[in-house]
């Protein structure tokens, strides 16, 4: 009897193997890619053809010195007391990014839509452009992009070294990194770099997955700005 079981054991063998290679074959390589790619900690349309992304978070005063009478005005008027601002949410691969690309979308966002964004991007003209430029290269239509960007500002939290009641400050780039790190679990010195002109810090770079997790790159980190006693201009 015991020799009768193990030969039916036997004999079953090869029927399960043929089984779960079947099941296997039955489950599309693109199934498999999605479920790792939607792994991370945050719910958002999943972006393609690029590495990670660059959220790009603009110091608004420092703009409005260095561009001046070429600023944009809507974002630089005398009311509109802004600090950090999105610059944009841009898709980059490893080492380079892609620009301006080829999209079934329209050039123009529509005003029902982008308007509803200006909270944290201070102007139409700056939401057309990073679209164009930077939204047309991350598989995405220009609603999903845009909800994506939110969500990746919502993400990110500005240190309290940035309040008003703060400023105006002086801060060393690596202190500024440091702030942010600090405010953002996760967040870690190969994933961030802050960018400078005339002595302000006019920029600060965070790297982020598809998924919005927070990650390393090392040609934006090694593009960071590393000059002490940087002046943070104060709005208005």
């Amino acid at each position: 009897m015991a020799r009768t079981r193990f030969l039916r054991v036997l004999l079953a063998l090869p029927v399960l193997a043929l089984t779960a290679a079947c099941a296997d074959e039955s489950t599309p390589p693109a199934q498999a890619e999605t479920h790792q790619a939607t792994s991370g900690s945050h719910d958002v349309p999943l972006g393609s053809g690029f590495d990670f992304y660059v959220l790009a978070l603009s110091w608004s005063p420092a703009y409005c010195l260095v561009e001046g009478e070429r600023a944009n005005q809507q974002q630089c008027a005398e009311d509109r007391d802004l600090g950090f601002v999105v610059h944009g949410l841009w898709p980059q691969y490893e080492n380079g990014y892609p620009e301006f690309c080829p999209s079934r979308q329209p050039d123009r966002v529509p005003s029902q839509l982008g308007r509803n964004y200006l909270d944290i991007v201070p102007s139409m003209g700056l939401i057309g452009h990073q679209w164009r430029k930077h939204g047309s290269c991350s598989g995405l239509s220009q609603a999903d992009y845009l909800e994506v960007l939110r969500a990746a500002r919502e993400h990110v939290k500005v240190p309290k070294a940035f309040a008003l009641d703060q400023l105006p400050a002086r801060i060393d780039a690596f202190e500024a990194e440091n702030a942010f790190i600090a405010a953002n679990p996760g967040m870690t010195r190969d994933g961030i770099a802050v960018q400078c002109q005339r002595g302000l810090l006019r920029e600060v770079r965070i790297c982020m997955t598809p998924s919005l997790d927070y990650r390393s790159c090392g040609e934006i980190d090694r593009s960071g700005c590393k000059i002490k006693n940087l002046n943070v201009p104060e709005p208005g």
